[in-house]
């Protein structure tokens, strides 16, 4: 997963918006981590379940990173509490959890979906692409 997210990061720029979804375990956070990696922030990355969000800068020229989860989140009176949208055009956002609450924060996003494949270290990844932004984009990552 973090060297999936090495990789996603080389596409990623400000302004981008990645929901990512999945069951507790899946490897978002450690997509994340791989994501921050690339797009060289500065960390630790961690998973901000009780804080909630977190901003890591460029250590680079790049945009910064926002890493959300909205796990504890009751709705979409919560997310707007987070002002989400108030860094989103110079920022990568990506919000854990989002799915069915972040939506509507842009018209262009990447949905992310993490499943395990069975009892192994193996996970299927399914990709899609909202907007002209993210038209090209392969539903099989690998």
């Amino acid at each position: 997963m973090r060297a999936l997210g090495v990789r996603l990061a080389t596409r990623l720029r400000g302004g981008d918006l990645l929901v990512l979804s999945g069951p507790l375990g899946a490897g978002k956070t450690t997509l994340v981590q791989g994501i921050a990696e690339g797009l060289k922030v500065r960390g630790p990355i961690t998973s901000p379940t009780f804080v909630i969000a977190r901003v890591h800068p460029s250590l680079a020229d790049g945009p910064p990173l926002v890493h959300a989860d909205a796990y504890r989140l009751g709705g979409d009176l919560e997310v707007d509490d987070l002002d989400l949208d108030a860094s989103l055009e110079e920022s990568v956002t990506i919000v854990e959890w989002g799915e069915g609450l972040v939506e509507g924060l842009s018209d262009e996003r990447l949905e992310v979906h993490i499943d395990r494949s069975g009892d192994d270290d193996a996970r299927v990844v399914t990709l899609r692409g909202v907007g002209g932004r993210w038209a090209d984009t392969p539903s099989d990552p690998a």
